[in-house]
C-alpha cells in the first residue's frame, strides 16, 4: 500500500473515535428511540442520516482546505520538504494535547473534545430531534460547530493531498471520510440488529474516554514524527 493512502488512513482512524461527533450522535440516537422505543427504523434512518450529513459536510471542508494548501504550498523543492515536515509537526502537537488528556483529564479539552460552552445549547438542538431529517440537520450544525475538535486531522490530511492530481484528491479524500464516518454507521446497524443498545455505547464511551485520547494522541504523534523525519 503507497505511504501516501497509508498517512491519511492513520489520520482517518483518529478522526473516526474523536469522541466530540461520536458523543453527539449517541444523543442524537438517544433521542429518537426515546420517543419512539418500539421503532428502531427511525433510529437506523436517523443515524445514517446524521452519518450521511457529517460525510458531505466533511467531504467539502477537505475539499476547500486541499486547494488552499494546493495554491499556497509548492509542490516540489525544499519548500515542499518544509511544509510537509510542517504538517509533521501539526500531528504531533495534536497527538501530545490528546496524549495530555489521558494523565490529566478535564472534559471540553483544548482542540481535543467539544468546548463546554457550547455543550448546552447543542443539547437543546438536539432534543429537538424527532425525525431522520432531523438528524441530517443536527448532522450539518455539528460538522460545522465541532470543527475546533475535530478538524485538525483533517488540516494534515488535507496538506498531503494538495501534493496529490484531481483525481486522486477526490478519490483518497473520498476513502478518508468513508473511515471517518465507518463507526457511526457502525454504531447505528449495531443498535438496529440488535447487538448493542444505545446505553451501552454511550456507558463504553465515558468509561474508556481517557483511553481513546490516548490512542488517538499515540497514532498521531507517532505519524507526526514519521512524516518530519522523512521516513514516510
Amino acid at each position: 500500500m503507497e505511504t501516501t493512502l497509508i498517512k491519511l488512513l492513520g489520520l482517518a482512524m483518529v478522526d473516526a473515535i474523536n469522541p466530540c461527533a461520536l458523543a453527539v450522535m449517541v444523543i442524537v440516537l438517544m433521542n429518537l428511540l426515546f420517543h419512539d422505543k418500539a421503532n428502531k427504523k427511525k433510529a437506523l434512518y436517523g443515524g445514517l442520516a446524521f452519518s450521511l450529513a457529517v460525510f458531505l459536510l466533511y467531504f467539502i471542508y477537505g475539499l476547500v482546505l486541499t486547494f488552499i494548501f494546493k495554491g499556497a504550498l509548492p509542490n516540489t523543492g525544499t519548500y515542499a520538504n518544509y511544509a510537509f515536515k510542517g504538517f509533521g509537526v501539526l500531528a504531533i502537537i495534536l497527538g501530545i494535547l490528546n496524549i495530555k488528556d489521558y494523565f490529566f483529564y478535564k472534559p471540553g479539552g483544548l482542540v481535543t473534545e467539544m468546548p463546554l460552552s457550547m455543550r448546552p445549547k447543542m443539547r437543546v438542538w438536539i432534543k429537538k430531534i424527532r425525525t431522520p431529517k432531523g438528524a441530517f440537520i443536527i448532522g450539518i450544525l455539528v460538522t460545522l460547530f465541532l470543527l475546533p475538535c475535530t478538524i485538525g486531522p483533517l488540516v494534515v490530511a488535507a496538506g498531503i493531498l494538495s501534493k496529490l492530481t484531481l483525481t486522486d484528491i477526490l478519490i483518497k479524500l473520498l476513502i478518508y471520510d468513508l473511515v471517518f464516518i465507518a463507526p457511526m454507521i457502525i454504531i447505528t446497524l449495531g443498535i438496529y440488529f440488535g447487538v448493542t443498545t444505545i446505553e451501552n455505547v454511550g456507558g463504553w464511551k465515558e468509561r474508556n474516554i481517557k483511553l481513546i485520547h490516548l490512542v488517538e494522541g499515540l497514532i498521531l504523534t507517532t505519524l507526526g514524527i514519521l512524516m518530519f523525519t522523512g521516513i514516510i
